[in-house]
């Protein structure tokens, strides 16, 4: 790292492991009080009382995101969850697909019987133009189209499994998460707009983790949303712990439909987790939110307060998202010749960044490679304890 070394910034920060090694927050209180499975508890991800890793979308730097192999890959890197966003389909089925445009990550645009679908829609503010969407088709035509990786620039080598996997359903994801004995973290997606075309998730999504017998105490499930009101009322509904995402900038979708002038920023501040604490049972941050300026390209900042306030008022913090390539690395932990072509394409020092979240006191992380992410939490650890990461 440049300028300030890691150890000084979180020495200068205050962050700074536990006796035994624990982040900070494996002893602060529980957010809402629901008593689920969202905290420490030994009986809760396969880390125990450690930080968890989340599969984001499942392992998309080796895998097409949001696929059964790329899932199946994330839980034999020893992930403790795997993460689906889920979008609807025309019939009100639960699928994991990033975005409802679908035009860029499967192959419908060959698909002439699908050509007529093709048009322009506006999604909390964003122009999607000239593309297709999941809720314009039925599962059973969505079956037959075949995943494609959504950053071929970035990530060329995957693009060698380009049509080979299908959109999977929310409850085949489950069924893998089960089998598997992992957990999982599913996000709903823009619930205001697919709220607009009739659907909401509260009842599909609650229902269909009810029919595996994952609503209750202890199940191994998080449900995220960058929307507020969802949550609101989902903390009504279950006892499943509920985290809110926080973008590094703009507004939850909800409070703009609404006219509420309040922003992320408000969010983060003390006030504004306190507010947080009364429905959910965490945060999901950028994690520009918790170091400032950890971004792709720029010299890192100072550790914010943050994560001690999350922790202050019982919230468990999550950030998103660590990814290995120098592309979305801050200057600190790029490695390589500028100049190279393949410059953006190479893998930095996401290793640094990830033990600095780590020593930050961070409850579980986002990964597009949890391999190295559960690599570097068992160094980390075992560096603090003597002891490696699983208990």
């Amino acid at each position: 790292m440049q300028g300030m070394s890691r150890r000084s910034m979180l020495l200068s920060s205050g962050a700074a492991l536990g006796a035994l090694g624990l982040p900070a927050g494996a002893v602060a209180s529980r957010g809402r009080g629901h008593g689920g499975g969202g905290g420490h508890d030994d009986d809760h991800g396969r880390g125990g009382r450690l930080p968890i890793v989340i599969g984001h979308r499942g392992s998309p730097a080796y895998r097409p995101e949001h696929t059964i192999a790329s899932y199946t890959l994330a839980i034999e890197m020893d992930a403790d969850y795997i993460e689906p966003d889920l979008c609807f389909t025309k019939d009100g089925q639960l699928i994991a697909r990033h975005e409802p445009d679908i035009g860029a990550t499967t192959d419908v645009s060959a698909h002439k019987e699908f050509a007529s679908r093709k048009t322009t829609r506006t999604i909390d503010g964003v122009v999607y133009p000239d593309t297709w969407f999941t809720f314009d088709f039925t599962l059973a035509e969505i079956k037959t189209l075949r995943a494609r990786e959504r950053l071929p620039d970035v990530r060329p080598q995957n693009t060698a499994l380009n049509g080979l996997f299908e959109i999977p359903t929310f409850q085949e994801v489950i069924d893998l998460a089960k089998a598997n004995d992992v957990g999982i973290y599913p996000e709903t997606k823009h619930p205001t707009f697919f709220e607009s075309l009739g659907f909401r998730f509260d009842g599909p999504l609650l229902g269909t983790l009810r029919r595996n017998g994952l609503d209750r105490r202890g199940s191994k499930v998080f449900i995220q949303s960058f929307e507020v009101g969802n949550l609101q009322r989902l903390s009504r509904e279950t006892r499943l712990p509920l985290i809110q995402l926080i973008d590094s900038s703009g507004a939850p979708a909800d409070f703009v439909a609404a006219h509420d002038p309040r922003t992320y920023d408000d969010l983060v501040t003390p006030q504004g987790l306190a507010f947080i604490a009364r429905y959910a049972d965490g945060i999901g941050p950028d994690k520009s939110r918790i170091v400032a300026n950890n971004s792709a390209g720029k010299p890192l900042g100072a550790p914010t307060t943050l994560i001690p306030d999350a922790h202050s008022v019982g919230l468990l913090v999550h950030p998103f998202t660590f990814r290995p390539e120098n592309n979305f690395l801050a200057a600190d932990f790029r490695v390589g010749d500028p100049a190279s072509p393949e410059y953006l394409h190479a893998r930095g020092d996401q290793p640094a960044e990830l033990a600095m979240y780590y020593e930050l006191g961070v409850d579980g992380l986002f990964a597009d490679n949890a391999d190295t992410a559960v690599a570097v939490r068992a160094k980390t650890f075992a560096n603090a304890t003597g002891r490696g990461a699983r208990t």
